[in-house]
């Protein structure tokens, strides 16, 4: 009974160490709505960590890990700064990997990611949204962390999140 419980009490114990070095998603990247309504991303990395691996992947709500049938991929590593680009158009030096339709979709879930990872210190720069949330945007807001807010709110919650 002793052998036991000393090799569930090693089991749970290794469980909880492999658990605290995965990295943390963090309300690091949103997307904000301009003037003309053109949906952009948002990514405000902690201090000047580098960060890598942006990328967005639509998927029809309901498939859950099905195929992605929109959005892009960069295998670029050593990016560094903030960024704000057009969300179906990341920066040219990023060499993306385009997939499908580059506008919203309707009944589409979207995730738009980066990931920071260095050690104990890792974590993922995340959002998820659908292309309506987007839509009800006002110009000047910023979908984040679940909700619309403004640039400035969102500015101080990544902030904050560092």
């Amino acid at each position: 009974m002793r052998r036991t419980g000393a090799v569930a009490a090693g089991i749970a114990g290794g469980m909880l160490l492999l658990s605290g070095c995965g990295a943390v998603d963090l309300p690091l990247a949103g997307v904000r709505a301009a003037p003309d309504g053109t949906p952009y991303a948002v990514f405000r990395p902690c201090g000047d960590d580098s960060y890598r691996g942006p990328d967005l992947d639509g998927r029809p709500r309901g498939a859950g890990k099905g195929p992605v049938t929109t959005g892009w991929d960069a295998k670029k590593e050593g990016l560094r700064g903030d960024a704000d680009f057009p969300l179906f158009d990341p920066p040219a030096a990023w060499h993306a990997r385009h997939r499908g339709s580059r506008h919203l979709l309707p009944r589409h879930r979207y995730v738009l990611r980066f990931g920071h990872y260095a050690g104990g210190d890792s974590y993922n720069g995340v959002v998820e949204f659908t292309g309506e949330q987007i839509d009800r945007l006002k110009p000047g807001q910023v979908w984040a962390d679940g909700r619309a807010m403004s640039l400035a709110a969102f500015e101080r919650l990544a902030a904050d999140a560092c």
